[in-house]
């Protein structure tokens, strides 16, 4: 039960209106009991089997002062004006009682409904804070549409299965103790012989769910797996259709959703065999109390009047419905327990990169990057070995090499992407573990081979991070970038909807998007990620200009695939299988004749 007062701590924050939900609910109780106690003297008066209560009862805090008090009061109405009149009366108060009963019912929902949805506003937003934290290596990880699902579907079943029973978690009880309470002032006999059946009712119900939380978790996975499917398919459709794979991923998907149905089915029905079950035994039990509570009434010496027998059995009957939610929630929690676990495994993951409580603050890039006999690995196998190598401010160093030589990694461990494994990054001379990292990567502008782009307007993509940007100072990003040609040519210019990771655009045009990204930025140090690698020859030529005008007086490190583009380079460092194996000037590495001479040659040839 722990994840389950894991989930009640979201509900801290709206105490208040948890309270009001509490005094509505009692108000219910209350009001609930009295309309079912004027059955007493409405019956009396019907089969007039009591005498007129001319003497006004003692005032007393139990069923019977209460009848008493009743009795009395309709008596007088009896007197003064007769029969009908009393009838009147008594109907006057039960209409009222009952609207009372069902107006503060109201109200209680009304205020659970603050605690509910703020509690599941509260863990969404819990678990989207994560997600921008952890590191990219837990992405490595686990897959987009398990986390997507984590998100949304055991959230949804978090709020369907545990926020929606937390009114009953103190209505009921209290329903039951009031209600166990005013039949023990009917009759204690009675009563206590219903609390011996209760309890064993109650035990053969709960052994239905002891299995539904294991199941939920396996069904919540299985749903996750579905969504990655999803994710896929329609990420990679072109591929899917280009391959005639369409019968193979739609045989994929069956199979997958064949397995999430038929395990849903069989959660549904031990779930749903909680309320016939729970009904049964119910009627049972007041068949039992029917007996027991006639022998009673109908004996030589009766211990319990017919009218009060009568009232007893109602206010029992009224027990059985809190029992039965209760029992049904117990299962539904159950359930939501398991999408809790779920949900907790990410708010709990391992927040791999973390800022030192002393971290220094830095808002200036001074001198110089400095790899020390660098190391790093994303598991066993090593990708970086020993790497040493300096960044001079307002230099231009080439990372060069072929793929899958360590060469994004060395660029991922500047921004602390990842964090080194041995040896030590150091910017004018400090750890950068050692600074905050906001502060760190404010320093850093970065553009990818893939261009990141949100589903939003060309304006806000470019001021993305900087809220305070102007429309001035986007359009002249876009001028550096060679964008605000294309971009005025929009149908609605900067305010224009580029669609899903920007797909209304063309690659050249999402690139030179991500360069004004940077320009905008204007940071001292300059992240290029194999840039144009992926564009035509037009295109290139239009952002190798963008890139070449914001590298002016930058510290810029560049991974290049096309060697053409980094000729001017200050440095060209080659790394292959995670060391650096040749570095020097562009001419220098040439007439080395070493790996790099060949890879030139290999591209020249092309």
């Amino acid at each position: 039960m722990r994840k389950f007062y894991r989930v009640l701590a979201y509900v801290k924050p709206y105490w208040g209106y948890a309270l009001l939900n509490v005094l509505f609910n009692l108000l219910t109780i209350v009001f609930s009991l009295f309309s079912i106690s004027m059955l007493v003297p409405f019956l009396n008066l019907l089969f007039s089997t009591d005498a007129l209560v001319t003497a006004k009862p003692e005032f007393a805090l139990n069923a019977d002062a209460l009848i008493n008090s009743l009795n009395y009061y309709i008596s007088a109405i009896i007197i003064e004006q007769g029969q009908l009149q009393a009838l009147i009366f008594i109907c006057i108060i039960l209409v009222s009682s009952f609207f009372l009963r069902n107006f503060a019912r109201f109200f209680a929902m009304f205020y659970m409904a603050n605690v509910r949805i703020g509690a599941v506003k509260d863990i969404r937003n819990s678990i989207y804070s994560k997600i921008i934290i952890l590191p990219i290596s837990f992405y490595n990880k686990n897959r987009k549409g398990d986390i997507m699902a984590r998100i949304t579907t055991d959230v949804q079943e978090v709020e369907y299965s545990i926020m929606n029973y937390l009114e009953m978690i103190v209505r009921d009880p209290i329903t039951i103790l009031v209600y166990i309470a005013f039949m023990f002032s009917v009759s204690p006999q009675l009563t206590v012989f219903v609390l011996v059946l209760l309890p064993v009712t109650g035990f053969l119900i709960g052994q239905i769910g002891k299995s539904l939380r294991k199941s939920s978790k396996i069904g919540q996975a299985r749903m996750a797996g579905m969504l990655s499917t999803i994710e896929e398919t329609i990420s990679g459709l072109r591929i899917i259709k280009a391959f005639n794979a369409i019968n193979y991923s739609d045989q994929r998907f069956q199979e997958q959703n064949n397995l999430f149905s038929r395990l849903m089915v069989s959660i549904y029905r031990r779930r749903d065999l909680s309320s016939p079950l729970s009904e049964f035994l119910s009627s049972v039990v007041i068949v039992i109390v029917l007996w027991f509570g006639g022998r009673l009434v109908l004996g030589d010496s009766p211990v319990i009047q017919a009218a009060d027998f009568i009232v007893y059995i109602l206010v029992f009957s009224q027990i059985i419905p809190p029992a039965k939610t209760f029992a049904q929630g117990f299962y539904s929690i159950q359930k939501g327990i398991a999408s809790a676990e779920r949900i907790f495994e990410i708010l709990d993951a391992e927040e791999v990169i973390t800022e030192k409580k002393d971290a220094k603050a830095v808002n200036t890039f001074k001198s110089k990057i400095e790899y020390r006999n660098v190391s790093f690995s994303y598991g066993k196998e090593p990708v970086l070995k020993g790497v040493n190598f300096t960044v001079e401010k307002g230099k231009l160093i080439a990372l060069v090499g072929e793929s899958g030589g360590g060469k994004s990694t060395l660029v991922d461990l500047l921004p602390r992407f990842y964090d080194v494994v041995d040896g030590a990054i150091t910017l004018d001379g400090i750890d950068l573990r050692d600074y905050k990292i906001d502060d760190l990567r404010s320093l850093m502008g970065i553009v990818t081979q893939e261009s990141i782009l949100f589903n939003d307007s060309v304006f806000n993509n470019i001021a993305f991070g900087k809220l305070d940007a102007t429309m001035e100072q986007v359009i002249e990003a876009a001028k550096v970038a060679n964008a605000h040609e294309f971009i005025s040519q929009l149908e609605d210019g900067y305010h224009t909807f580029i669609g899903d990771r920007g797909m209304n655009l063309s690659g050249g045009q999402r690139q030179r998007l991500s360069i004004a990204r940077a320009v905008l930025k204007n940071p001292p140090i300059l992240i290029l990620d194999e840039a144009t690698s992926s564009l035509d020859t037009e295109s290139e030529r239009l952002v190798q200009d963008a890139l070449a005008k914001i590298m002016t007086n930058r510290t810029s490190v560049v991974i290049a695939h096309r060697l053409s583009t980094i000729q001017h380079a200050d440095e060209i460092i080659v790394v292959a299988k995670g060391e650096i194996v040749e570095r020097g000037t562009h001419d220098k590495l040439l007439s080395d004749a070493g790996i790099y001479r060949r890879l030139y040659d290999l591209q020249s040839f092309a």
